[in-house]
């Protein structure tokens, strides 16, 4: 029987290759098929369910994009990626906690088609509608959205310097670095899309109906020409980049003695 660490390791992979199906079709679709596009991320599921095995398929991108939240959720409360806890650590782990609640998002749309063949729920639509009804909802909603703007900047900047490498073992492909670059620039685009639409009907009073999830916020972008194009192409690069974190990426050892573990060599 494999160790915790192992064990943990082995489902954060799972959550890097499940992503990396997601951006993958969602690139794809966005350069080739107009009308998919436009059903934003049920055009996503709905593509895969197509797939031989489709339905197999979304079951792993189930069990792959929750334990990709849970690994985000862990960076925000338990600090396992050591990004520490000054002012620029929290910005970090802040929008590591965005990123969780997007794919845990994610994750529930996966498990919706993996069920009942279509996200009959309303997804993310329906959960802001809910968190609109409590007192000081609006407010969550809208701090919600000032993280994926963190997120956002802290993407933009990994783009420019590069620093993802430091996480990567020096074994991975030479491409890495342009594909993780051109990638990360393009979800810090719809990162900011996203986060635009939580900010507005959090603090603006736009509604939960204008909330837009990963595909929903590509899809936004379809009427700007070549800027759609190149995000699209850069949707599809950060597929193929996380198809690399799968296999190449440093996973954080979870020892028994503290919530802080040590990166592997």
């Amino acid at each position: 029987m494999g160790s915790k660490s192992s064990k943990f390791s082995t489902l954060v992979r799972v959550g890097y290759f499940s992503r990396a199906i997601l951006y993958c079709v969602l690139g794809l679709i966005a350069l080739t098929s107009a009308g998919r596009i436009s059903q934003g991320t049920n055009g996503i599921f709905d593509s895969i369910e197509e797939f031989p095995l489709g339905h197999a398929i979304l079951w792993l991108m189930v069990v792959g994009l929750l334990a990709y939240a849970l690994f985000r959720f862990a960076s925000t409360f338990f600090d396992i990626e050591n990004q520490g806890s000054d002012t620029t650590g929290w910005a970090h782990r802040i929008g590591h906690a965005g990123s969780a609640i997007g794919h845990l998002a994610l994750a529930f749309s996966a498990y919706q088609f993996a069920t009942t063949g279509s996200d009959n729920g309303g997804g993310a639509q329906d959960a802001a509608s809910g968190i609109l009804s409590m007192q000081f909802g609006g407010a969550a909603l809208g701090l919600l959205g000032i993280a994926f703007f963190a997120t956002a900047f802290f993407q933009a900047k990994k783009a420019v310097t590069g620093s993802f490498m430091n996480r990567i073992s020096p074994a991975a492909p030479s491409q890495t670095r342009l594909l993780g670059g051109v990638g990360y620039i393009a979800r810090a685009v719809v990162f900011l899309v996203i986060g635009w639409s939580l900010f507005k009907a959090g603090f603006m009073s736009a509604g939960a109906g204008q909330i837009k999830t990963l595909g929903d916020a590509v899809a936004a972008l379809a009427g700007e020409g070549i800027a759609f194009t190149l995000v699209a192409i850069g949707v599809l690069a950060f597929g193929i980049f996380s198809l690399v974190l799968a296999r190449y990426r440093t996973i954080p050892e979870m020892n028994l003695n503290g919530r802080v573990p040590k990166f592997r060599s």
